[in-house]
């Protein structure tokens, strides 16, 4: 890339902050103040990887009826991040003071010795109230994962291609959007098969659906788990961030914190999960315990812009392929990773 590309992205970067800086001094002579919206995470043992996002959000509409109202992808959207804000985290009987990035979201590791399985804390910002947040605390026993993408595969998206992309996400009632059929009952049962397994959602979808997201796992009966995704926004050196980049990054990061634990890494074969896969089961042979894609039906491959073909090697643990979620699942206990009855 040239310096001259690099000098106009980062004034593209820097336009945009200034551009919510201007929408949050507006909201805020408006009379609104800003919340944290806490996301799952994760944790080990001392320590929890705790994320949020800063927003300065819209009131609802008056025609909406709580929870089981039907809400528009583009709401999601037009929260106001603000940057840099500062966030108290209390958890475990002490509060501890971090700053969100220049994208309001929070993203930090703290010092913490929680049991393990499902834990709650608080977030608050500015004085507001505090807002119960959720992690999922790995215990010393734990010696097996599950990664696992969204898009296409546990709900049909047919990302790749900008229109649908874009229809799904700004436009589509949430209560609209089709989970892949057997999905959730594949993802329970593993949850099921083995006991204190943490389920980690990771995907390239940006935070900002992160409750719309968390509100369709758990009305289709997906098992809880923690969200790893990303910002859309501009940086100092690229229009948008890497979704693979994110993807490949937090994959390593598992590696590192749960070195005894191995991973299902669940994906689909319409973006780049099985390169991902492949590169990283080449990389970490030991914290890998299978790799399960869902191939697009032909339909879905044909909105997706074909199919990722990919060569890979896996000969030392299980590499299974169908087009659902009950197909997965045969496969996968045919190859002894869950219980085949």
């Amino acid at each position: 890339m040239s310096s001259a590309s690099a000098a106009k992205i980062h004034w593209f970067a820097r336009l945009e902050h200034r551009f919510h800086v201007w929408r949050e001094r507006r909201a805020r002579r408006r009379g609104r103040s800003a919340t944290i919206v806490p996301f799952p995470g994760y944790g080990g043992t001392g320590w929890v990887r705790v994320t949020g996002r800063v927003l300065i959000v819209p009131p609802p509409p008056k025609r909406a009826r709580g929870e089981g109202a039907g809400v528009r992808g583009w709401r999601a959207f037009v929260g106001i991040p603000v940057s840099f804000a500062s966030v108290q985290v209390h958890l475990g009987g002490r509060t501890h003071d971090v700053v969100a990035d220049r994208g309001g979201v929070v993203d930090t590791v703290i010092e913490a010795h929680l049991e393990p399985g499902w834990q709650t804390f608080t977030m608050s910002v500015e004085g507001s109230e505090p807002v119960e947040a959720a992690v999922f605390v790995v215990g010393d026993d734990a010696r097996f994962g599950v990664v696992c993408d969204v898009d296409d595969t546990v709900m049909v998206t047919a990302l790749p291609r900008p229109f649908i992309a874009a229809w799904n996400s700004f436009v589509l009632d949430e209560h609209a959007r089709t989970p892949v059929p057997g999905m959730a009952v594949l993802l329970e049962q593993l949850r099921r098969d083995h006991p204190g397994a943490p389920v980690i959602y990771l995907s390239t979808g940006a935070w900002n659906i992160a409750p719309t997201l968390r509100r369709f796992l758990s009305r289709n009966l997906f098992p809880a788990g923690a969200m790893l995704l990303t910002d859309w926004g501009p940086t100092h050196d690229r229009w948008f961030r890497s979704g693979r980049e994110h993807k490949a990054g937090n994959l390593r990061r598992l590696a590192a914190e749960f070195p005894d634990v191995r991973w299902l890494l669940i994906g689909d074969d319409g973006q780049h999960d099985e390169i991902i896969y492949s590169e990283f089961l080449e990389e970490h042979p030991e914290s890998v315990a299978g790799v399960a894609i869902r191939r697009l039906l032909p339909a879905e491959a044909v909105l997706a812009g074909g199919r990722a073909t990919v060569e890979h090697s896996a000969d030392s643990v299980p590499w299974v392929s169908a087009e659902d979620g009950a197909g997965l699942r045969d496969l996968l206990g045919e190859a002894g990773i869950i219980d085949p009855s």
